[in-house]
């Protein structure tokens, strides 16, 4: 005998089925390889051909030849047939394939098995309001599909529907229970293979012409701040990331080694803020300069960088402080200071004799470095499009094409300093940004990468110079679209000037930070005070535990009460009816659904002559009390009910 889900499917549900596949797959067009994406729409298209014609699914070997194919392709693409990107292509192409040997209600079963596991893993890519939107329409179109094959052909579509909306709403204060309860773990939830974290953008730990202004056109957000007061002036808003003191002639790299511990005198009040970075796979947290206290778990290493331990993998947000007026370092090591003057033998010779013969005409370190900024605001251009540049890269750039983005400024007027005997090195991170008025955030986006240089001088220790700011002073005091000409390839949504769509901008990112805060942002600290308010504080692991067991169990009782009330109530003469019939049951005689009492003592009357007499007086027992109006009717059912053999 077959089971269930060995039935034949109905022709009808296939197309449920394709449904549920395209809701599961689509989203992850964006992320496969192009040629899966083709692979993957071409068997769905031969899928729905071979249903919309009823002619044969293709044979097992072709399906195991292509699955063959696949994962070959797969491995070829990702070199691995393991982690996300090669796992999530899997998937996909599996999906694909299932819907090529529909052949029974189990086959279906597996598709809508697949089709669940896939919404999961699109949380690996994207955790944003659309995309939570998308997956609950699809678990909807899903959860319909799956009532579809067990409901068969005489399913109704809007029954169907309406039935899977009132499941995801049943689930509803079971995913609200898990969410609040369930324990959480450090980091993210949603990483763990091996190349969840790739992709990630952001500041690199070394720089080269071009990289910055590679990064400058992403609009993509680096990170948030909520000062506790006014927000500084953007010219104080240089928020400090990898500091860089070698240089091998194209290419600057922090220095490998360690650092004597930072020596910051704070002259200014500090200013507090609560910075939330999204995930770059790098240790920084770039701090506003110079950090004057750190989150737990952080550190202030020897050139003022605050580094966590691990790389942030996920979105982090912490609390720190920040004085704008201070010394750093005013004595400083001399390994560094001799490191701080390293250049490569044989490369920019012009530039050396150029800062030379500053030194030489010039007393002081400051009077070189007005005179560097002076060449800088008199002849050069400030682009996003310099022109390539050879060996000699600060060489050209000063004497040729006088054309480039932060990163030419910041590399040349280092150079020039260590060629006039100043200790000098370049530091990587963000400028400025720009207040969001609707929930009073500074959003700080890629584009606000930028490289400054710093400086050594005798009795101030490091001072920050930005040359930058002497080619185009409104990179610093109004932000980056300001400073370029027109026609440069910025993202189109840092250039939008019309104010309703500046508007529409701010409260779509107003609306995406409260997400990102409330619900993306529930971490164990935030779990820990919400309990703490509900009086459970100081819980662990296990008394999570106990209490997401015990407050699912009243959850599953009160839902299981509401079920069976809303149960049809049958009246005292169905439920002695029935009684009847279970007593007939125990005789080996059976009522099927349809049959009427009448239609049953007719069928007795032939196979059970011993039953019949009784059985019928319970029947019009029965019918008087179901449909007469005397109290007594009941009486004479429960009399005749007893008195069956």
């Amino acid at each position: 005998m077959s089971t269930p889900a060995r039935e034949a499917l109905d022709h009808t549900a296939v197309p449920w089925l394709f449904a549920a596949a395209l809701a599961t797959i689509a989203p992850h067009f964006v992320h496969q390889p192009l040629w899966l994406s083709i692979l993957t729409g071409v068997m769905l298209c031969w899928g729905v051909w071979l249903w919309w014609r009823d002619q044969r699914l293709p044979g097992r070997w072709l399906l195991v030849l292509l699955v063959i194919a696949g994962c070959t392709g797969i491995f070829i693409e990702f070199r691995t047939l393991f982690g996300r990107d090669a796992g999530v292509a899997m998937l996909v192409m599996f999906m694909a394939m299932k819907l090529l040997e529909l052949k029974r209600r189990r086959d279906g079963i597996v598709a809508v098995t697949l089709g669940y596991f896939l919404l999961l893993t699109h949380y690996l890519y994207s955790q944003s309001i659309p995309t939570g939107l998308w997956l609950l329409t699809a678990m909807w179109i899903v959860t319909a599909a799956l009532i579809r094959l067990h409901g068969g052909p005489a399913s109704f579509l809007r029954a169907t529907l309406s039935y899977a909306v009132l499941l995801i709403a049943q689930a509803l204060p079971f995913m609200l229970v898990l969410y609040l309860l369930f324990p959480r773990v450090s980091g993210p939830l949603w990483g763990l293979p091996q190349d969840a974290h790739a992709g990630k953008t952001g500041l690199s730990d070394s720089m080269s012409p071009g990289s910055v202004a590679q990064l400058a056109q992403s609009s993509e957000i680096a990170f948030r701040v909520r000062f506790d007061g006014e927000i500084p002036a953007k010219d104080k808003l240089y928020w400090r990331g990898p500091v860089m003191e070698n240089f091998d002639g194209t290419t600057w790299r922090p220095f490998a080694g360690r650092y004597q511990t930072a020596r910051l005198q704070i002259i200014a009040s500090p200013i507090g803020y609560e910075t939330t970075l999204e995930a770059h796979n790098q240790r920084w947290l770039l701090a506003l300069d110079a950090p004057a206290s750190l989150p737990s778990e952080t550190v202030l290493n020897g050139v003022l960088t605050a580094a966590s331990r691990q790389p942030l993998t996920s979105r982090q947000r912490y609390r720190l402080s920040a004085s704008l007026d201070y010394r750093f370092n005013t004595v400083e090591d001399p390994a560094v200071l001799q490191r701080s003057l390293a250049l490569p033998a044989g490369r920019n010779e012009q530039a050396r004799q150029l800062a030379k013969s500053w030194r030489e005409r010039e007393a002081s370190p400051e009077a070189v470095i007005r005179k560097a900024l002076s060449l800088f605001s008199s002849e050069f251009f400030y682009t996003l499009q310099p022109p390539l540049l050879g060996e000699n890269s600060v060489d050209e750039f000063l004497f040729q094409s006088k054309r480039g983005f932060c990163e030419h400024y910041a590399a040349a007027f280092v150079v020039l300093m260590r060629s006039a005997g100043i200790p000098a090195r370049v530091v990587g991170g963000y400028q400025g940004g720009e207040r969001n008025p609707v929930d009073g955030y500074l959003v700080v986006r890629q584009s606000d990468a930028h490289a400054w240089a710093e400086v050594w001088l005798e009795g101030r220790g490091w001072v920050r110079v930005d040359p930058t700011a002497a080619v185009s002073p409104a990179r610093i005091e109004t932000g980056i679209a300001d400073a370029l000409p027109t026609g440069e390839p910025l993202p189109a949504l840092i250039q939008v000037r019309t104010a309703w769509l500046r508007t529409l901008r701010h409260r779509w990112e107003a609306i995406n930070n409260a997400w990102n805060q409330q619900v993306l942002g529930y971490d164990p600290q935030r779990q820990r005070e919400l309990l703490s308010r509900l009086g459970l504080p100081d819980t662990d692991w296990r008394s999570l535990a106990i209490t997401l067991g015990l407050v699912s169990s009243l959850l599953l009782a009160t839902l299981t009460a509401w079920t069976l009330y809303q149960k049809p109530h049958h009246d005292p003469a169905s439920r002695l009816w029935h009684k009847a019939l279970r007593h007939l049951q125990r005789r080996q005689v059976n009522c099927a659904p349809w049959e009427t009492p009448l239609a049953l003592a007719r069928r007795i009357q032939d196979e059970h002559p011993d039953l019949a007499e009784p059985l019928m007086r319970v029947v019009e027992a029965y019918l008087l009390a179901r449909y007469g109006s005397s109290p007594n009717d009941l009486k004479t059912l429960r009399e005749a009910i007893a008195r069956l053999p």
